[in-house]
């Protein structure tokens, strides 16, 4: 099999984390997008009413961080294609403006783009890159008739939810099959256990092993 790709795990979401990622040579960085009052947000932390963010044992301020907007993440990243744009939460408005961006500013940087809302992402084309994403039991299920139907570049997976035989499965209809968590040792035998493709990790010393082989 083929070496484990190594993904950082919301290195994206700050410039400078994407700069240390991209610099570390890793295979992608993922960025978690948001849309928000019609602009393009960079951030993990979710939204809650029009002042507040929050995420586990988290919640702040809006108006006490600065969260980067899309643009000023890929004008750093400066048509480098490792970015994974990871698209968060239901707005049907994201995809397109996001796809309109990419044409912009990156039209020939094969960018990819993960979304657990699997429709949005018939809004990008070539060279953009489509990954699947699925948390849970019910919608992994889904996901498996349907890259049967309709192959895709990749998939990204809860590392749990995952068998040797059901990875064997995925990787005939799809390149590249990802798993997160992958931020220890354990975690990381486990998912070369699996066969997988792919590591999705917060901890760039992790993926730094991944990369040394």
């Amino acid at each position: 099999m083929p070496p484990l790709m190594a993904i950082a795990h919301r290195a994206g979401n700050d410039t400078q984390g994407l700069r240390a990622a991209l610099d570390a040579g890793v295979d992608l960085v993922e960025a978690d997008i948001h849309l928000f009052k019609g602009a393009i947000e960079v951030r993990h932390l979710k939204t809650l009413g029009p002042g507040w963010l929050w995420d586990t044992w988290v919640l702040v301020r809006r108006r006490d961080v600065v969260l980067p907007e899309l643009h000023e993440v890929l004008a750093v990243a400066d048509g480098d294609h490792r970015l994974m744009l990871d698209l968060k939460g239901p707005a049907a408005a994201l995809a397109p403006r996001v796809a309109a961006l990419l044409r912009e500013v990156a039209p020939d940087a094969p960018i990819t783009v993960c979304g657990k809302h699997w429709r949005m992402l018939d809004s990008f084309e070539d060279p953009v890159r489509r990954v699947y994403s699925s948390s849970n039991r019910f919608t992994l299920r889904r996901l498996r008739e349907r890259v049967r139907r309709k192959p895709a570049y990749g998939v990204s997976i809860r590392r749990e939810l995952l068998t040797p035989a059901v990875v064997a499965e995925l990787r005939e209809s799809v390149e590249v099959v990802m798993v997160w968590p992958v931020d220890t040792p354990p975690a990381l035998a486990h998912a070369r256990h699996l066969g997988v493709s792919a590591v999705i990790s917060k901890n760039l010393d992790l993926l730094r092993d991944v990369m040394a082989g």
